[in-house]
C-alpha cells in the first residue's frame, strides 16, 4: 500500500495540469478541477469548494475523463416518490495506481467515490476530503450525536458552542463544536442551497460525519479496524444543489445506492402505526395499555401497532403473544422493539442480547415470524463504525429472510439502504416528538424544528419522528392542533407512529379520525410549495390522484402563508383542516370548492394547516 500513496506523491511533483470543466447533463452544474479539488457551480455561480480530494500522500490535480451517461430509473416501496428517475455524466480520474475517484454531475447534485484496488490485507489508508464553508455562510447543522437527535440551528458561523448530548461533544481548544452530522444544508448563494450528506454504506465500510477545523470541513468516516485485501470503494460523498424545491423534491441519496437485493417483496406494506412509548413510556410491559392502543388501531382503521420496549417482563401473567394474538385477532398487525445491545445496555430497557449472533438472530426472526409478528423496532446503536454498519446490514437481511420489517432507532440516519433492503421502512435519526416524554427543552423550540426538518433531515429519507399529539406528555406542546396534524403529511416515513394517547385521538372530531385512518404513508409525488427553513413550509404529496397539501408556521408570531396550488391538480372538492384560534374548540374543518380556495394562509402562532384535495 506505501507503493501506491508514495507513486501519488511522485506523479503531483510533476504534473501541472491545467483546469477542466465538466457538467451536468442539463448544463445546470458545472465542476472545475482546482488545485487538489473540486470547485462547483450552479448556474454559472459558485456554491462549493472542496479544496481537497483523495487520500493521506495524495497530491495529483484530479484530470477528469467522461466515461458513461448514467440513468436511474426505479420503483420504491415506500419514500417521497415511488418512480424515481435521474441522469448523470460520469467522469473519472485516475489518482495513481490503484486508485481510482468516480464523480457523478446529476441534474440535481454531485456524487463521488473511491475505488482501491490491490490491497493487501492493509487498513484504508486517511480520507483527505474536505468542503469549505466560509464565514458568513447561512447553514442548518447539527451537532454530532451518535443517534443524531440534536436541532439544526441557522448560523452564519462555525464558532458554536456545543450542547451536552448522550454521546458526548467534540470541541476544540477555544470551545466550539467541531463535530457535525449529515446532512447539513448550506446557502452559499441567496435561494441557491447544498446538502452534504453520504449514501450507499456496505459491508466493510464506516458511515461518516465532519470535522471542522475553522472553515475547512474535513470528511471523516468513523472506525474501521479490518485490514482490506482487493477491492474496496468508499461510500458516495452527495451534495444535492440548487433551488429548496430541488433539495427537497432529490432522491438522490437512493439513485446512487445499489439496487433492490430482495427477490420478493410481496409481503412489505407501509402504513401508521399506533404507539405506547409517548403517553406512558413503560407501557408496553401492561397488556391492558397495550390492548388500548389495538383497539384504537382497529377503530381508526390503522394497520399497525407497535409494542415498546419491556415487553419480555409483562405484568399479570401476561406475556407477548398474548398481545400479539389479540392485536392480530384485531386485524391489526403487531411490531416488537428489541434493544441492539452496542449502544445503551447498562440500565437499558429489556429483551437484551437476542440479536448479536447470527443463530440466536436467526432463532429470533423465526419466533417473530412464527407468532404473527409483522416487524422489528431496534434501538440504541452506538454510532457510525463498521461494526454497527455491518449489524444493520446483517439485521435487514436477517428480517428480509423471516418476512420482517425494520424500523432503526437510536441509530445512523438513512444512507440509501431503503432502495437496497426496501424492508427498512423507517429509521429514527431525528429529535423527535418523544423528546416531549424526556426533557422541557423540546416545547420552545419545536415548531423552529418542525419547519427544518424537511429541508435538512427527512430529504435523505424516512424519518420516525412520531407525529402527531393532541395533548400532552411529560412536557407539554405549544403547537396547534392544525400544526401537529399537518406533521402527519410533512414528515416522511413508511412506517407513521403516531404519537398521542387514544382516548385523545378518539375524542378529535370525526373527519381527524378519518382522516387519520385514511392517511398514506407512500407518496406518489412530493412537492415542495413554499417554505423556508426555520420560518415556514407548505408541502404538497400525491396519492393516486389525491393530494394531501400541509403547511406549518415555525416562527412565534402571525404569518400569512402562500398556497399556491393553481395547476396541482383537477380535483374540485378540497376537505380543510384550519386552526380555529379557540383553545376550547381548536378546530376549524370545512369543505370547499376550488373558487372557495384562499390563495394565502394566516397561520397563528406555531399554527399549520392541511388541506385534502379529491
Amino acid at each position: 500500500m506505501k507503493r501506491i500513496f508514495l507513486g501519488i506523491a511522485l506523479i503531483g511533483l510533476v504534473m501541472a495540469a491545467a483546469a477542466q470543466r465538466v457538467v451536468s447533463p442539463n448544463g445546470k452544474l458545472m465542476v472545475e478541477t482546482k488545485g487538489n479539488g473540486l470547485v462547483v457551480s450552479y448556474n454559472n455561480q459558485q456554491v462549493l469548494d472542496i479544496p481537497a480530494v483523495g487520500y493521506e500522500g495524495s497530491q495529483v490535480v484530479p484530470q477528469l475523463k467522461e466515461t458513461s451517461q448514467i440513468k436511474a430509473d426505479y420503483w420504491m416501496l415506500s419514500g417521497k416518490r415511488l418512480h424515481c428517475t435521474n441522469t448523470a455524466n460520469e467522469y473519472r480520474a485516475s489518482l495513481g495506481e490503484g486508485v481510482q475517484m468516480v464523480v457523478r454531475l446529476y441534474n440535481d447534485g454531485l456524487a463521488f467515490r473511491y475505488e482501491l484496488s490491490g490491497l493487501k490485507d492493509t487498513k484504508l489508508p486517511k480520507e483527505q476530503t474536505a468542503y469549505r464553508i466560509p464565514e458568513g455562510t447561512k447553514r442548518w447543522m447539527q451537532q454530532w450525536t451518535d443517534s443524531y437527535e440534536s436541532f439544526f440551528p441557522l448560523t452564519t458561523t462555525y464558532k458554536i458552542t456545543p450542547i451536552p448530548s448522550f454521546s458526548g461533544i467534540s470541541k476544540s481548544a477555544d470551545g466550539y463544536n467541531i463535530r457535525w452530522g449529515y446532512p447539513s444544508l448550506l446557502e452559499p448563494v441567496k435561494d441557491v442551497f447544498a446538502l452534504i450528506s453520504e449514501a450507499d454504506i456496505g459491508r466493510r465500510q464506516s458511515a461518516s460525519c465532519l470535522y471542522n477545523d475553522g472553515e475547512l470541513y474535513r470528511v471523516v468516516p468513523d472506525a474501521n479496524n479490518l485490514a482490506v485485501s482487493d477491492e474496496w470503494h468508499s461510500p458516495w460523498r452527495v451534495v444535492i444543489i440548487g433551488r429548496l424545491s430541488d433539495i427537497v423534491e432529490s432522491t438522490l441519496i437512493t439513485d446512487v445506492s445499489e439496487p433492490c437485493r430482495l427477490t420478493d417483496t410481496s409481503w412489505i406494506h407501509p402504513g401508521v402505526v399506533s404507539w405506547v412509548y409517548w403517553a406512558y413510556n413503560h407501557g408496553s410491559n401492561d397488556y391492558n395499555i397495550i390492548k388500548k392502543y389495538v383497539d384504537m388501531a382497529a377503530t381508526l382503521h390503522l394497520p399497525y401497532v407497535l409494542i415498546d420496549a419491556e415487553w419480555d417482563t409483562m405484568k399479570d401473567g401476561k406475556t407477548v403473544v398474548d398481545a400479539v394474538n389479540y392485536a392480530n385477532e384485531q386485524g391489526v398487525r403487531p411490531l416488537i422493539w428489541y434493544n441492539s445491545s452496542v449502544g445503551w445496555v447498562d440500565g437499558a430497557p429489556t429483551p437484551k442480547y437476542r440479536l448479536n449472533k447470527p443463530e440466536d438472530r436467526e432463532k429470533e426472526f423465526a419466533w417473530c415470524e412464527k407468532i404473527g409478528v409483522a416487524g422489528v423496532k431496534v434501538d440504541f446503536f452506538s454510532g457510525d463504525n463498521q461494526m454497527n454498519m455491518d449489524y444493520c446490514i446483517e439485521l435487514l437481511e436477517c428480517a428480509a429472510r423471516h418476512h420482517l420489517l425494520i424500523n432503526f432507532h437510536g441509530a445512523t440516519i438513512p444512507r440509501g439502504w431503503q432502495r437496497t433492503y426496501p424492508n427498512l421502512l423507517s429509521t429514527e435519526g431525528v429529535y423527535g416528538a418523544e423528546w416531549y416524554n424526556n426533557v422541557g427543552t423540546f416545547t420552545n423550540k419545536a415548531a423552529a424544528h418542525n419547519a427544518t426538518l424537511p429541508f435538512t433531515r427527512n430529504v435523505i429519507g424516512p424519518m420516525d419522528y412520531t407525529p402527531c399529539a393532541f395533548s400532552d406528555s411529560q412536557h407539554p406542546h405549544i403547537t396547534s392542533h392544525a400544526h401537529e396534524l399537518a406533521l402527519t403529511v410533512l414528515f416522511e416515513s413508511g412506517l407513521q407512529h403516531l404519537a398521542d394517547r387514544p382516548e385523545s385521538f378518539l375524542a378529535q372530531p370525526q373527519e381527524v379520525q378519518d382522516f387519520l385512518g385514511q392517511l398514506p404513508s407512500v407518496w406518489d409525488e412530493t412537492r415542495l410549495l413554499s417554505g423556508y427553513p426555520g420560518e415556514y413550509v407548505v408541502m404538497a404529496r400525491r396519492s393516486g390522484t389525491i393530494w394531501y397539501i400541509a403547511g406549518i408556521n415555525g416562527s412565534d408570531d402571525n404569518k400569512d402563508i402562500p398556497l399556491n396550488i393553481k395547476g396541482l391538480t383537477s380535483n374540485t372538492q378540497y376537505q380543510t383542516f384550519f386552526d380555529s384560534g379557540d383553545s376550547a374548540k381548536p378546530w376549524n374543518i370545512r369543505m370547499l370548492q376550488t373558487s372557495k380556495m384562499p390563495s394565502t394562509i394566516t397561520c397563528q402562532p406555531r399554527g399549520g394547516f392541511v388541506v385534502v384535495a379529491r
